[in-house]
């Protein structure tokens, strides 16, 4: 009997950690609108933890700029949080993601939220964040957990708390479209270090079994090993391709063969040649969802180039985002376009 018991207990534990079948996924995906959205902080936040700490969370800036997003017929955002707002207040920042998606769906916009990053700045703490650095693309920006993970083993613990508490909390809410487990593993100098993390975050995901879809989006061609581990993970394929046409294409073309959804969780940067007028028809044409870098030009300044030095006057070509924060659009025939694809 004791047997048994233990092999029904492994067996459990292989099918929680199995992505949904192609077809579940297929079946899903074939009762979303297309997608199309953004990355959104809101233009007061100059990092996640601005925007989900109690002293600096602006659910009157969030329902504004959310507004402009539904005018231009964006139906999902895609949503980063920080562990360290969830550490400090577990149950004031679950209250005040509820607060935020009754917001988005107040706007008929669901969202993908985001857990970990290994993008941008390394150092984090709790309380009062550090002001933009003038002109300076994503000067405040945040990884989570960053090489604090490397430095104290024992965060992998409270990483495991908060994911679980998070996706038990809202693992039925319809609000959220999907779980994007971990922005771009590898990037910034983490390597391999990244690997302990993505794995685990993975089997956590797994054992809560959300009833939305779980994700990890690839971004970098050349990280084979990752790429494959987060393909083979991910019930719906996501992926971030910042270049022009003809390597949108052929990424679309290469994804298609895993027969799942696919969604572009990143794209849009006007130098590039990646823009609404020459990406959205592809997205739509594919049915592949589209979700660009930024909604309002704010404090993470991201419509300014990245890797600048700062102190330039506002470019003439925004590099991310669409609108200014008074709702005015960067490029009015850009806005009329994107509205006229939504319709």
């Amino acid at each position: 009997m004791k047997a048994i018991a233990v092999l029904l207990l492994f067996s459990t534990n292989l099918y929680a950690q199995a992505p949904w079948p192609a077809d579940k996924a297929n079946d899903w995906y074939a009762q979303q609108p297309w997608m199309t959205g953004a990355n959104f902080i809101p233009a007061t936040a100059v990092n996640q933890l601005e925007m989900w700490q109690e002293a600096t969370f602006d659910p009157a800036t969030i329902q504004q700029e959310l507004g402009y997003a539904q005018e231009i017929g964006f139906n999902t955002m895609r949503v980063y949080l920080h562990h360290v707002a969830w550490q400090e207040d577990a149950d004031g920042f679950k209250n005040r993601v509820k607060q935020y998606l009754r917001i988005a769906a107040a706007y008929h916009i669901k969202t993908i939220f985001v857990f970990f990053d290994d993008c941008w700045r390394d150092q984090y703490h709790a309380g009062v964040q550090p002001p933009p650095i003038p002109g300076v693309h994503n000067s405040g920006w945040l990884k989570d957990p960053g090489s604090y993970i490397d430095n104290s083993p024992a965060l992998m613990d409270t990483l495991e708390w908060y994911v679980k508490d998070v996706l038990t909390t809202f693992k039925n809410d319809d609000r959220i479209c999907m779980w994007d487990l971990y922005n771009e593993p590898g990037h910034f100098g983490h390597g391999d270090k990244s690997w302990p993390l993505l794995r685990n975050v993975v089997s956590w995901a797994r054992a809560i079994r959300p009833s939305q879809p779980v994700t990890i989006g690839i971004w970098n061609k050349d990280f084979v090993a990752f790429n494959q581990f987060q393909l083979d993970n991910s019930d719906v394929i996501t992926f971030h391709n910042y270049r022009d046409t003809t390597s949108l294409l052929t990424a679309i073309d290469t994804l298609k063969s895993y027969k799942r959804p696919i969604v572009c969780t990143e794209y849009m940067k006007r130098p590039n040649g990646s823009t609404f007028a020459t990406h959205l028809p592809i997205f739509k044409t594919n049915n592949v969802g589209a979700i660009n870098w930024g909604l309002v030009a704010g404090k993470t300044q991201t419509n300014y180039p990245q890797g600048n030095k700062g102190g330039e006057a506002e470019p003439a070509l925004w590099y991310h985002d669409i609108f200014r924060a008074d709702g005015s659009p960067f490029d009015e025939e850009e806005t009329f376009f994107i509205k006229q694809m939504n319709r």
